[in-house]
């Protein structure tokens, strides 16, 4: 990939760090966007810049609120003249029944998951339009946003917005050559599965058609490929790295 200039949004764990390293490893360089992982992002920036390919430079911004939004996009464009690649990555789960569910809680959720999505979107196509040379947009969902699943009600419907979202705007912003794209992931080993135990992880193994559950570089490829050139005539798409789970 020729050098490029990208934001990640929840970008120093996880998927999100894997993500930032795949793009700096093919000399991007990158916003990496964080609420509260101070220490983890500043440990990644700290390895990938000492590697000497694509940049990273860490940014604190809460996504869920559109100043944050604004000041996130804001940076890159600051810091890069311009933005090539944005990666809707940050999320947040709250597994628990909807009768039990605070409304705080569910706010929580939709806000970083759906809203988030939305304002960083909104910030940078805004962007993207102005510089008029296109761009690519690829928003991380989950499994869950296309099969639904108990006790994961608010989760799942978030993540099935940031599917239609994704549906409307790369109708939306065609004309201005931005491709957007959706990456579905399921069961994957993060923080956010950590609660998970060994027995629950084989349960999920085995109710998967390749016996196996993935890990954050699988998910990694698919968005990297999907914020490349080569995937420059799809738009609109949700690619599932889920092992066959959702078919």
């Amino acid at each position: 990939m020729k050098r490029k200039y990208a934001v990640v949004t929840g970008g120093s764990r996880g998927i999100g760090a894997e993500i930032v390293r795949a793009l700096c490893r093919s000399g991007c360089d990158v916003i990496v966007n964080y609420k509260s992982s101070a220490e983890s992002a500043k440990v990644l920036c700290r390895e990938i810049n000492a590697l000497g390919a694509g940049r990273a430079i860490p940014f604190c911004a809460d996504v869920s609120d559109e100043s944050g939004a604004r000041r996130l996009i804001a940076k890159a464009m600051m810091e890069f003249g311009r933005l090539d690649i944005l990666v809707n990555n940050a999320g947040v789960a709250s597994p628990q029944a909807l009768i039990d569910i605070t409304e705080d809680e569910l706010r929580r959720v939709m806000g970083t998951n759906f809203d988030g999505t939305l304002f960083c979107t909104r910030a940078a196509a805004r962007e993207m339009i102005g510089a008029g040379c296109g761009g690519a947009i690829v928003n991380v969902s989950s499994m869950w946003g296309i099969c639904g699943a108990a006790g994961e009600a608010v989760y799942s419907a978030s993540k099935a917005a940031v599917i239609n979202l994704t549906k409307s705007l790369a109708k939306e912003l065609a004309t201005a050559d931005i491709v957007v794209n959706c990456v579905a992931p399921g069961f994957i080993m993060t923080d956010m599965n950590a609660h998970f135990s060994k027995e629950d992880i084989e349960a999920f193994a085995s109710d998967t058609p390749l016996e196996k559950v993935g890990s954050p570089a699988d998910v990694a490829k698919a968005i990297y490929f999907l914020a490349s050139d080569d995937s420059s005539f799809i738009t609109g798409q949700t690619l599932c790295v889920d092992g066959g789970r959702s078919v």
